[in-house]
């Protein structure tokens, strides 16, 4: 081989290196706006559900409503969804990845890292994964803390009777925003 041979080789391998980071960068800027988008949909359904009928008829928004938000938003090969180390709803059940994603978030929250900046990203076998943390936040004790309200426990085991998503403490990993999208490597 010539030394412009090796030369453009070895600027074609740097171009596709490039192009392969902004392909990836592109991803990890949609799978935001997802991940984004299901969290203030739900949480607006939530709030407005909270103030207007109380946390049992917000349990009922949720368990309609957050599956059929996720849907909406799984568009252009999209699949948008929640999970969390605790499941509520055992069709949310973290796979192996998501498992190991979310114990390394509760470890980073742990030691104080901002929950805002708690994420991660791969491609693999031509799909691209996106995970973001979801922290617990006061209003979410209502349903997932230590002390609910008889009702709205009577409702979480009406709909959730495997539910195992309570306990928790302000600040702490509820969960997280995952998503996947086909793509080619």
């Amino acid at each position: 081989m010539t030394r412009k041979h090796i030369f453009a080789a070895i600027v074609s391998m740097y171009c596709a290196l490039v192009a392969g980071v902004q392909a990836e960068d592109s991803l990890v800027t949609e799978a935001r706006e997802h991940a984004r988008s299901l969290g203030m949909s739900l949480k607006g359904a939530l709030q407005s559900s909270m103030k207007a009928d109380g946390p049992v008829a917000a349990i009922e928004v949720c368990h309609v409503n957050a599956p059929e938000i996720a849907a909406q938003l799984s568009t252009n090969g999209w699949r948008v969804a929640r999970t969390a180390l605790k499941v509520r709803n055992p069709e949310n059940t973290p796979d192996e990845w998501e498992v190991s994603v979310m114990q390394d978030f509760a470890m980073r929250l742990a030691e104080g890292e901002n929950p805002i900046a708690l994420e991660a990203s791969k491609i693999e076998n031509g799909e691209f994964r996106y995970m973001k943390a979801i922290p617990t936040a006061a209003v979410c004790l209502v349903c997932h803390g230590s002390d609910i309200a008889a009702p709205v426990a009577k409702k979480i085991a009406s709909l959730y009777p495997q539910d195992q998503a309570t306990g928790f403490t302000e600040g702490e990993l509820r969960g997280a925003f995952s998503l996947r999208k086909t793509v080619v490597d």
